[in-house]
């Protein structure tokens, strides 16, 4: 960890606090507390065979204790990213690991299927962190120190994911399944020491800002139908009357957002941002990287637990899957420095476009790799190196392109258009996979065809996920 230590005098109109120290543990501070947040995504998912006995409730019931959290996560994101601007990150990140300690509490004492769904909606408040841990560091941290800190930060969504998988399931199988949310209540409290201790304040924020009510109603009005509309349209029905009326819903109240949004003088998000090239063509690439790395999400862990009579399952426990998932997570955080020394050299352009060619190139040689379990972890392995790659490029492609005012909205934004990207992967890949192709033991499940084509539709979404970057304007 290097020593570099913040000594510089902050910009006008910033606040550095007392607790100014060496770099390093700030950007580990911070990326802490980013992979607790992300980690909580994946917490419940060991649970979900058994969460319908545990709660008392249906498979379809219980499949709202995993779909809250994002739900929840794409309202609260941009509205946090909109407040760390107007009071100051530091503060917004200490507010938004609060619900993250309650929301465990409430998990972990959960009896029924309603007060899980209400401890993992809490959990889905917390999903501001990683934006906002983003925004801090570009207001407190040394030039040269910023791509490689922000790559830490960014690879934080992944590496949590991979990483409290198998220690989820590891607690839940030597334990009890309350342990995990036990566990999981310390180490966001722990967070809270860290940031409150160890993060400087950052610029201050300003007094004579708005918030802006009428816009985050309409956005959340408009976010929660469509999200749900696209989680629950394979299993409505994609032409159904619940499913159209969503979208509809959808649709109108994003039109209003937009334009309540354009009339402000201090909007939840800044959509004019949106007018410079970098910065839409950034967030339209981050989308499609969000859909490149969820295809393999979606497609390998079943291919690991999936009988081997099939002919290319590998018929591993959840337990024994996560571990060999493990690699995977610790692979995004390692390339973080390599992929910020390219950016360093070469401009994040480049970085986003080689970071897209490799999560390409990572399913382009799916087919091959597919019946051996070392090959499966390889293709794990390829595609988060490319997502970490990009991820910690596209935040310094947005900080180029928008105000230092507006940093923390501008990083919320993409965050929440990667969401949506992740949501649709999780809907089209999710529509493929349900064709079934073939039976085993009375039961449909997909085929090695149907996993190529998922596979080959991450691809396609890497593929243009580097069109889209190459067409960005050069950067530094």
């Amino acid at each position: 960890m290097s020593a570099t230590t913040i000594t510089k005098a902050p910009p006008a109109g910033t606040a550095a606090g007392p607790q100014e120290g060496p770099a390093g543990v700030i950007i580990f501070a911070l990326a802490f507390t980013g992979v607790i947040a992300a980690g909580m995504q994946s917490l419940i998912v060991p649970l979900l065979g058994q969460l319908p006995s545990l709660l008392g409730t249906t498979g379809a019931g219980a499949a709202w204790a995993v779909t809250v959290t994002p739900l929840v996560s794409a309202v609260a994101i941009p509205t946090a990213g909109r407040l760390g601007d107007m009071l100051g990150k530091k503060p917004l990140i200490l507010v938004s690991l609060v619900p993250l300690v309650v929301g465990s509490i409430v998990c972990a004492l959960a009896t029924s299927l309603p007060a899980m769904i209400v401890g993992r909606g809490l959990q889905g408040l917390g999903m501001g962190i990683i934006p906002l841990g983003i925004a801090l560091m570009r207001e407190i941290l040394p030039s040269q120190r910023l791509s490689s800190a922000v790559a830490a930060m960014s690879a934080s969504m992944g590496v949590g994911g991979a990483l409290a998988l198998p220690f989820a399931a590891a607690i839940a199988q030597a334990t009890t399944w309350r342990a995990m949310f036990w566990a999981f209540t310390g180490l966001s409290a722990i967070g809270i020491v860290l940031i409150w201790r160890l993060a400087p304040a950052g610029r201050q924020g300003d007094p004579s800002s708005r918030f802006d009510p009428l816009g985050a109603v309409l956005l959340a009005g408009g976010l929660l139908p469509l999200l749900i509309a696209i989680s629950q349209g394979s299993t409505w029905g994609w032409a159904s009357p619940m499913e159209l009326a969503c979208l509809v819903a959808a649709a109108v109240l994003l039109i209003l957002w937009v334009w309540q949004e354009m009339r402000v003088a201090q909007p939840l998000i800044n959509l004019r941002s949106l007018a410079n090239r970098t910065c839409s063509l950034t967030n339209v690439a981050s989308a499609f990287v969000a859909f490149a790395m969820y295809a393999q999400s979606l497609v390998l862990p079943q291919l690991f637990q999936l009988p081997a009579a099939t002919g290319y399952g590998q018929g591993f426990s959840m337990l024994v899957m996560a571990f060999w998932y493990l690699p995977a997570g610790i692979a995004m955080m390692a390339v973080a420095p390599l992929g910020a020394r390219l950016t360093r050299a070469r401009g994040p352009k480049a970085t986003l476009v080689v970071s897209s060619l490799i999560m390409a190139a990572g399913y382009a040689v799916a087919p091959v790799l597919i019946p051996h379990a070392w090959g499966l972890t390889l293709i794990a392995i390829i595609v988060n190196i490319g997502t970490g790659m990009g991820y910690g490029a596209i935040p310094i492609l947005i900080m180029g392109s928008v105000p230092a005012g507006e940093t923390a909205a501008a990083n919320s934004l993409n965050s929440l258009l990667r969401n949506i990207g992740t949501s649709a992967g999780a809907a089209i890949i999710g529509l493929v996979l349900a064709q079934a192709g073939t039976t085993l033991g009375g039961h449909a499940v997909p085929s090695l065809p149907d996993f190529n084509i998922a596979l080959a539709i991450g691809c396609v979404a890497s593929l243009v996920a580097a069109a889209i970057a190459a067409a960005l304007p050069k950067s530094r």
